[in-house]
């Protein structure tokens, strides 16, 4: 049986490309780059060669990129580095209600530490309201954190604008591009945004490599120490291969980007037109207008997310639900209840992912089977089910609501 993977936005495959520059790095270039021997400089121009790659991908300086292990430690890096050494300023920062938990967990530290945060709503497209952003603002606000692009339904916030917003205020503007890398265009020269997160695992490099863009200028303090590694930033012997499978990475990405996007837009909308076209009660998560390229979230009414990614899973198909990275109530996706997604669909959302190793091929084995799969699970289904159990059945309430 094929295996069919459109889970890109949990994480990728390492690309082949990739794979061959950073092999060596674990045998004859083996050296610690912080030595002065001839092992340490053989990896030294490596390094700084991978910092250029990152840096050219979002238009920025090399001496800006700072090599973290993951795009959560950047989040933490951005967000406790920025509060620590702004304290004097004041203690609240902003963000919004859908957030990574990476940034949402590190906000709540930063609250049990005795800061305050406002966490912004969104509409039901997933959207922040800009004037709702200028209004949170107090002249004791020193960070405004605001993702890039939502990880479930790939919605796209204007980055841009808010950054101006900040700017104006002089607030310091933090935000975690980890799924945006590659499949939008970032441009530090075209915006202020002062702190951008990535990771190495969303655009075809291995796991535990990631790095944060840190503008000339911006006021961070260190979260890691003992060593004096990039520039006294991030303390710790490099991740050299990781590191240099990320520059390879960015370098493809860069190179590729525009067929890119245009792939994987065709993916994405080829399945969607697919599925409302052939399954009925389905129903789009997210802005419509302003979203990834290679993300579509669905919720279908009458039956479990979970049940129906079991099924497909027999098929060999991998996708995700959309409570997968949850951390609402009850393990319901926070992203889709801040949205108002109705409550008996909650439990019912999907999210594709598409990658560059995706085809047409696949997503057209998932149209053929999507439809069977779905149809089975509604005749199954206490939602549809005339007489229900009020005293057993688990979706009374959602029965009672829909009907």
């Amino acid at each position: 049986m094929d295996k069919i993977y459109f889970d890109n936005n949990a994480t990728t495959p390492v690309a082949a490309e990739v794979l061959d520059a950073f092999l060596p790095y674990y045998q004859t270039l083996f050296g610690n780059p912080s030595s002065v021997h001839w092992a340490g400089s053989a990896v030294k121009g490596a390094l700084e060669q991978a910092r250029e790659q990152v840096a050219n991908l979002i238009n920025a300086h090399p001496d800006e990129i700072v090599f973290t292990a993951s795009g959560s430690e950047g989040d933490n890096l951005a967000i406790l580095g920025s509060c620590d050494a702004l304290r004097h300023q004041g203690n609240h920062l902003i963000t919004t209600v859908v957030e990574h938990p990476a940034v949402l967990d590190t906000c709540r530290h930063f609250e049990e530490r005795g800061g305050t945060v406002t966490y912004l709503p969104v509409d039901s497209s997933g959207m922040i309201d800009l004037h709702q952003l200028e209004q949170a603002i107090t002249d004791k606000t020193i960070l405004i954190s605001i993702m890039w692009a939502n990880n479930e339904t790939g919605t796209i916030f204007p980055i841009l604008e808010i950054a101006k917003i900040a700017k104006r205020h002089n607030i310091q503007f933090h935000t975690d591009a980890v799924q945006a890398l590659g499949k939008v265009e970032i441009d530090m020269q075209s915006t202020s945004v002062d702190l951008l997160v990535m990771s190495g695992h969303k655009i075809g490099a291995p796991k535990g490599v990631g790095a944060i863009y840190v503008r000339r200028g911006t006021t961070l303090n260190s979260h890691i120490h003992g060593g004096q590694q990039e520039g006294g930033m991030r303390a710790g012997t490099h991740n050299v291969a990781g590191i240099v499978a990320m520059g390879k990475a960015c370098e493809l990405a860069q190179k590729d980007f525009i067929p890119r996007v245009e792939k994987l837009t065709q993916l994405r909308d080829r399945l969607q037109e697919g599925i409302m076209h052939q399954v009925g009660d389905v129903t789009v998560n997210g802005n419509l207008k302003h979203r990834l390229p290679n993300t579509l979230n669905l919720g279908f009414s009458f039956i479990e997310g979970e049940g129906l990614l079991l099924h497909l899973d027999m098929y060999g198909i991998a996708a995700s639900s959309g409570s997968a990275c949850a951390s609402g109530t009850d393990g319901h996706s926070h992203v889709l209840m801040a949205m108002d997604v109705d409550k008996w669909l909650l439990n019912s959302c999907l999210r594709f992912s598409f990658g560059d190793q995706n085809t047409i091929a696949e997503v057209d084995k998932v149209l053929e089977v999507l439809p069977s799969i779905v149809s089975k699970l509604r005749e199954m289904s206490p939602m549809l089910t005339p007489d229900i159990d009020t005293d057993n059945c688990p979706y009374v309430e959602c029965c009672i609501d829909h009907h």
